[in-house]
């Protein structure tokens, strides 16, 4: 299955680099509703994902022959989505992180199972209503495994200030997550 997908990549890979827009059309529709739910995780503005997924998808396609084949398209194809999703809100001057807040400094441990058990759209949802930093870096930090010392580097912000974004955004996660389940008792 994994190498059928990396032969039909590699097919229309060739396509796009040849400007066939049948081909980038493929490529697109393989790729864009994936690619939408990573822009809404960041955005959690509709019309805004959007907007980033197209930007996205332009520097995707001007890009394509850089792409090295050691990796999976893919994965280099979200890498360009979540880098222009953080341009997007850098170059709107969006993110703001209050300070470190002293008591949210450490991992919680409580909630885990609780993130496990919910399916991907509803946590999608309650990630989109987080404030713009703390979304970003919930992202980056869960979603795309970034340390919080490489999301303080890339966000142009202290280690410190990642963890604390990233422990506010658990906490209203969990809260929310909490109520929603106590809604549907």
């Amino acid at each position: 299955m994994v190498e059928n997908s990396q032969q039909e990549d590699q097919i229309l890979l060739k396509g796009c680099l040849d400007n066939d827009r049948r081909f980038q059309k493929q490529l697109f529709g393989k790729y864009s509703a994936k690619m939408f739910r990573i822009c809404l995780s960041y955005s959690g503005d509709r019309a805004e994902a959007k907007d980033i997924l197209q930007d996205a998808f332009i520097k995707v396609f001007t890009g394509l022959d850089k792409f090295n084949s050691r990796g999976s398209l893919e994965s280099w194809i979200r890498r360009i989505v979540t880098n222009t999703a953080i341009d997007y809100f850098r170059q709107r001057k969006r993110l703001v992180y209050p300070g470190v807040f002293p008591d949210e400094a450490e991992e919680d441990e409580h909630g885990e199972s609780l993130f496990q058990e919910l399916t991907q759209d509803i946590i999608l949802d309650y990630v989109g209503q987080l404030p713009d930093g703390a979304r970003i870096v919930f992202n980056l930090f869960a979603l795309d495994g970034l340390s919080h010392r490489e999301i303080g580097k890339k966000l142009n912000i202290s280690e410190g200030t990642s963890k604390s974004q990233y422990k506010r955004a658990r906490g209203l996660l969990q809260k929310w997550l909490c109520e929603h389940e106590q809604n549907r008792q």
